[in-house]
């Protein structure tokens, strides 16, 4: 009988042990699985971005964010001009070519260098309009944004017009409307002069460490600079988002705001020729859009967004081109190499 006991005994006791065993192995395997669950979200997983994406709202604010961790775990470096057979730029140009599935430098010449920016400024004013403003926000327009020089581009706002952000990110981005640059920095930062800080500190957040911006716009100011790599970094960062996206590769836009009890329907051409069909890029590369820049110290500029015949997205900027011609028989260039 006692024997039986200290059987029965022992039988509890191999079971407990075998249940015991059985559940430290299920909770091993369960927190290896969560483990590689957690690690498989935080993958860099590169894929084609496709543009339409965002404008018909397929996964848009998931392509965003994928786009932006693969962006930032790959910057492109390179500390000197770095050359590509068939690519020559004039002696005073600035360009650049980056490759940002691979993280590479493709080309540069004179990447680190200050040049005047122009109205390629006005990608950082479009950043912090998308961060910091509410896109259905009606805004007023102040009459003090709208003390401009002679010859500004501007879209024809007067004092008291009322126009909601989204709005002005159009005019900003699509016909580079210095006054919808002015109005978007009062209504950000309260002033003009506290949005230039933000949009310095912004620059500095973002790595782009050769800049110092003066006004929202990018009129002209000795004290108003960049690097073809600086713009590199704020274009990267305007990719993360969708909204920014959605506006950059419009080639026209009809822009609608109120004057008193009067709504006004004002048709805007966007300033880059690629996506107004005036220039044809290389074969198999499609321009999804990005930011023209023109002034008579800063020369043509141009920073774009495109893709080659596999998805593949690159940046490639042009500064200081002595005339149009040139800046986009120079960017045609650089777009010539991203299929080879």
């Amino acid at each position: 009988m006692k024997f039986i006991n200290k059987l029965s005994s022992l039988n509890k006791w191999k079971k407990t042990l075998l249940l015991t065993g059985i559940l430290v192995f299920c909770t091993t395997l369960g927190a290896t699985a969560l483990f590689f669950l957690n690690r498989s979200s935080e993958l860099d997983l590169t894929f084609s971005y496709d543009v339409s994406d965002v404008l018909y709202g397929t996964h848009g604010a998931q392509i965003a964010d994928q786009k932006a961790d693969s962006f930032a775990s790959s910057l492109c470096v390179a500390s000197q001009n770095v050359g590509l057979d068939g690519v020559s730029l004039g002696k005073n140009t600035k360009g650049a070519l980056f490759d940002l599935d691979h993280g590479k430098v493709l080309f540069a010449q004179g990447m680190h260098e200050r040049a005047y920016p122009a109205s390629i400024t006005k990608i950082m004013t479009g950043i912090l309009a998308v961060k910091y403003g509410n896109m259905d926000e009606v805004i007023t327009v102040p009459e003090n944004a709208l003390n401009l020089e002679e010859g500004s581009t501007e879209i024809g706002f007067r004092p008291g017009d009322q126009i909601t952000l989204n709005e002005l990110l159009h005019g900003l981005l699509v016909y580079s409307g210095n006054d919808a640059a002015m109005t978007i920095a009062q209504y950000i930062g309260g002033t003009t002069e506290q949005f230039v800080e933000m949009m310095n500190q912004e620059a500095v957040a973002i790595g782009a460490t050769n800049t110092h911006f003066v006004n929202p716009s990018g009129l002209h100011d000795e004290n108003h600079y960049t690097t073809a790599y600086d713009i590199y970094l704020m274009l990267q960062e305007a990719l993360k988002y969708p909204a920014f996206v959605e506006i950059m590769q419009l080639s026209s836009y009809n822009l609608t705001y109120t004057r008193g009890e009067e709504e006004i329907v004002q048709h805007l051409d966007a300033t880059d020729q690629y996506l107004t069909k005036q220039v044809t890029p290389p074969k198999n590369v499609t321009v999804l859009g990005g930011k023209t820049g023109t002034t008579s110290d800063a020369g043509s500029c141009l920073a774009l967004v495109s893709q080659n015949a596999y998805g593949e997205p690159f940046i490639s900027i042009i500064l200081h081109a002595p005339t149009k011609t040139a800046l986009y028989d120079n960017m045609n260039q650089l777009l010539g190499k991203i299929n080879s």
